[in-house]
């Protein structure tokens, strides 16, 4: 149903922006050759979701599905085949991940990456080509927030889901539950919370009755640690039991784990594990819990359990995840309803969200507007500013829950230039000065790639991204790549509804409006 979700969206409300940029006469176009690397953990809704964008751009897609999930990435080619798409606008290549498909994310007929992995894929992808566009949604560290003010035994209820469903090997999966001195101290709170767990049926991902199936590998490495040993102050609320399930692979049936005493700034506070296996957290209070949800260096997913208005506005304003979830689970993304993508090191390219207004748009080739003095320019910049990027949007409108895509400005941009004398550099001077982003120009002769490269790194505050109007070289690329600064090589263009997307950040919240099914005041 999601795959269909992309499919039909992309191809109406997904294209808009193009559509209206057609009319206002700029050129648009596919950028060439996109590659689709799919993971294993969702193998047909995400990598149809990447090619369908891909090929709403105009552009010919190669689909690498993971190589845990080559059957599933064929059936997804062949109905694309069915449907009317040519065999040579989409291609299927099916490789593991060695030198065959090093060739490929490094082609120099490959324009864009679609991936869906780890930081760390990404990170060697930009390595091996810097020059390579790579739009990436990457790993996660997620948590649930639960204050005194929640209903316990809702926020219960939806840690473990977000925590065990798929067995936690997904990117938005709950691995922390931070939970305020008073909730966290009740026994009566690890009790309920230990009984739901230990209540969950594991068993084959055949079996109607699992509620937990198993893992796609016997564990090693991070998650082989988090289920199985503890660091100082922790303990187990339910310790992971490997199990001998039939119709599962050896190694691969673990019953979930619930870890008590996480500390800040201990391995599994800030570490990745992608398993079943939760911990537990003691925050003195909302700020303090804030603060540990916001301290590494991901920023995909993450909640908050509470019925106080004032608590839920507080925590809104601050946490730093691209998916915002309030009295519910933090899976589950729905196309539209919550565009997915995060934010820090949860996103690679600094590209709009998947299932989103702006995500086709990214995939397109746009240019050949003529950047002019026209005074009416930044009034309609301002305008549309007004109007779509400083409010909040709730296109699906349900009244159960609301969805809303929030768009947050950068800190800031610098733009690498030639030229100064330059009306690319007046338009971008112009829209800075629209949204209130911190700007400034670099100029070729003023100083070296790897200089320009450095300073950005090491400065306190770095930018947020840079708009390349010049070349740049490998090596200043790499550097930039490794301080999470976002290398934009689209040419700025007078479309208001297309530029502005390049200044902002997008946040999607969740948030129940029901109790019980009685509707919220």
């Amino acid at each position: 149903s999601e795959a269909i979700d992309f499919c039909r969206y992309y191809a109406t409300t997904g294209s808009d922006r193009l559509d209206g940029g057609i009319d206002a006469g700029l050129e648009v176009s596919g950028r060439g050759v996109v590659v689709v690397v799919g993971p294993w953990n969702f193998p047909y809704a995400i990598p149809t979701g990447g090619v369908a964008g891909a090929l709403a751009a105009g552009n010919s897609v190669i689909l690498k599905p993971a190589p845990e999930a080559t059957a599933v990435g064929a059936w997804i080619a062949d109905q694309f085949w069915r449907a009317g798409v040519p065999h040579d606008v989409l291609q299927l290549v099916v490789c593991e991940d060695g030198p065959v498909g090093t060739h490929l994310v490094t082609h120099r007929d490959v324009d864009t990456i679609v991936l869906t992995g780890a930081h760390e894929t990404a990170s060697m992808f930009l390595d091996w080509r810097p020059d390579l566009r790579v739009l990436a949604e990457t790993s996660g560290k997620d948590a649930l927030v639960i204050t005194p003010s929640a209903d316990v035994d809702e926020a219960i209820r939806d840690l473990v889901r977000s925590a065990f469903g798929h067995a936690g090997q997904k990117c938005s999966a709950a691995s922390l539950g931070i939970v305020v001195a008073e909730v966290y101290d009740d026994p009566t709170f690890r009790r309920r919370l230990r009984d739901a767990v230990t209540s969950l049926r594991v068993g084959a991902a055949t079996d109607p009755g699992s509620m937990v199936g198993p893992l796609i590998a016997p564990p090693t490495g991070k998650l082989e640690r988090a289920l199985t040993t503890l660091d100082d102050g922790e303990s187990w609320l339910v310790e992971p039991v490997l199990l001998d399930t039939p119709g599962t692979p050896e190694g691969t049936s673990w019953s979930p784990g619930v870890r008590l005493g996480v500390r800040e700034g201990s391995w599994f506070h800030l570490t990745e594990c992608f398993g079943p296996v939760l911990g537990l957290m003691r925050a003195d209070d909302l700020d303090h819990a804030i603060a540990l949800q916001n301290a590494g260096d991901l920023g995909l997913t993450g909640g908050i359990h509470s019925l106080d208005d004032d608590e839920v506005e507080q925590w809104l304003a601050r946490v730093e995840v691209g998916n915002a979830y309030v009295n519910r689970h933090i899976t589950g993304a729905i196309v539209e309803r919550q565009p997915f993508g995060g934010w820090k090191r949860s996103s690679v390219g600094g590209g709009s969200k998947a299932g989103g207004p702006g995500y086709v748009t990214q995939l397109a080739r746009v240019s050949g507007d003529p950047v002019d003095d026209d005074p009416r320019r930044r009034t309609a910049f301002e305008q549309v500013w007004a109007d779509w990027y400083s409010v909040d949007h709730d296109p699906t409108g349900l009244v159960a829950e609301a969805n809303i895509l929030r768009h947050v400005p950068l800190g800031s941009v610098v733009a690498r230039v030639s030229s100064t004398d330059d009306r690319q550099v007046d338009l971008l001077r112009t829209v800075a000065a629209v949204t209130g982003v911190r700007f400034a120009v670099s100029l070729v002769t003023d100083e070296s790639d790897l200089d320009f490269a450095r300073r950005l790194a090491t400065m306190a505050k770095r930018p947020d991204r840079v708009r390349l109007l010049a070349s740049l070289d490998d090596d200043a690329r790499r550097i930039l790549h490794e301080a999470d600064i976002v290398i934009d090589v689209d040419p700025p263009v007078g479309d208001a509804m297309i530029e502005l997307g390049h200044w902002v950040k997008e946040q999607a919240i969740s948030r129940t409006r029901h109790r019980h099914g009685r509707l919220l005041t």
